[in-house]
């Protein structure tokens, strides 16, 4: 490969500092709109009590209180560990279950 076309295909667009703070700018106003995938929902939209199913598939529970982070009770996992009372975050896709 020729130096002359080793150097295109490495060449960037250089980003200027005005154009990073516009952008961060934009990013900042409009703000950040988490939404679930598909068929699932967080852990915070569950009511208390209900049993859930992650995305994954690894992990089953109960939600029992939710604030900030969610406690949840832990009832089927691929690591034995991690069965019992847990805090994970508000934010996890679950998949509720209706029927055991």
């Amino acid at each position: 490969m020729s130096r002359r076309k080793k150097q295109e295909l490495t060449t960037r667009q250089n980003v200027t500092t005005a154009q990073i703070n516009r952008l961060a700018k934009k990013a900042l106003k409009n703000g950040v709109k988490n939404t679930p995938a598909k068929g699932y929902k967080f852990l915070k939209d569950l009511s208390i009590g209900s049993l859930f199913q992650t995305q994954s598939g690894q992990m089953r529970g109960v939600l029992i209180s939710c604030d900030v982070n969610a406690t949840v009770i832990v009832t089927k996992s691929h690591d034995k560990a991690e069965l019992g009372k847990k805090l994970i975050a508000s934010y996890t896709e679950v998949k509720e279950i209706t029927k055991i």
